[in-house]
């Protein structure tokens, strides 16, 4: 099982003929994704060969549908027009949207998150690195061979802090890791994955990865007193940040006591959630309570 992403997911890629789609498309077949094609008005009818194998390009993502069924598409087109793709993807009927895309200005995401998801179109991101479920397909740009199939769930808003859990993490492995993107505004939130890796039967605990900014951690805490039975393991990034200053991600910026990485520490922990100091730290949670497996109480 998984969430979101499965072996039977056909995959277009938006900007697939760009420098960035081209490497990470010939990245994701390596990884075994079905991608059934990219697409690019300006060069439909032609094919890419990547590695032996001739991918088509559609002039639009309703084509794309139309001839392979994808159900997924990965943007990676440029910010200015990041929203007109995933518009064009929604209005085609495409069940997820991955963007990778960063830079996006926050009144684009706010409009196509919601554009979206009135047409039933799940996003991913944006600024993010997509989700991949080992052994089965990658949308996006996680490295697909740092870890394997196995038992737990993973949300991150770092791409980086997901690289980095997964590989401490191998030796068990995942059933999907999820980026969700640090931006102020995304499609899927860490509750959203919660609630998807909480029905999942193959996901045994799922790691939850924070950092400054905003409230989402203290929303996802809430939900998980109220909603969620297996052990979850957390890590906020972000300690040492100093206030008022923007931390990498665009949503990653603290405002007086709102948004610390203490109080999401506290909120987590007041529910139940083991907390790591470091992502070394986590990881060593996430294989005790692996192997003790406690009673779960959150709350």
């Amino acid at each position: 099982m998984a969430i979101y992403l499965t072996k039977e997911s056909k995959v277009l890629v938006q900007g697939m003929t760009g420098g960035e789609g081209m490497k990470h498309t010939r990245r994701m077949l390596a990884a075994g994704t079905n991608v059934v094609g990219g697409v690019n008005p300006r060069k439909a009818g032609r094919t890419v060969d990547f590695d032996e194998r001739a991918v088509p390009v559609f002039g639009s993502v309703a084509e794309g549908i139309r001839a392979t069924g994808a159900d997924v598409t990965v943007v990676f087109v440029p910010p200015a027009f990041a929203k007109a793709a995933v518009v064009e993807a929604a209005d085609a009927g495409i069940g997820l949207a991955v963007v990778i895309t960063e830079g996006i200005p926050v009144h684009d995401s706010v409009t196509f998150t919601a554009y979206a998801k009135s047409k039933g179109t799940r996003i991913i991101g944006p600024n993010c690195p997509g989700l991949i479920t080992p052994g089965q397909s990658n949308a996006g740009i996680i490295p697909s061979d740092i870890t394997k199939p196995g038992r737990i769930g993973l949300v991150s808003k770092s791409g980086t802090l997901t690289y980095q859990l997964m590989y401490e993490l191998r030796d068990i492995g995942f059933s999907t890791c999820v980026g969700i993107g640090g931006d102020p505004v995304v499609g899927t939130t860490h509750i959203d994955c919660l609630a998807a890796f909480q029905n999942d039967p193959d996901t045994e605990l799922i790691v939850l990865i924070g950092e400054i900014g905003g409230d989402a951690e203290e929303r996802a805490a809430a939900y998980i007193r109220e909603h969620v039975t297996k052990p979850v393991v957390g890590y906020i990034a972000g300690f040492t940040a100093p206030e008022g200053r923007t931390m990498g991600h665009a949503g990653a910026i603290v405002s007086g006591s709102s948004g610390t990485a203490q109080a999401k520490q506290e909120a987590l922990e007041a529910v139940g959630v083991s907390v790591g100091s470091t992502p070394t730290e986590t990881a060593k949670l996430v294989l005790a309570r692996l192997e003790d497996r406690p009673p779960v109480t959150h709350g």
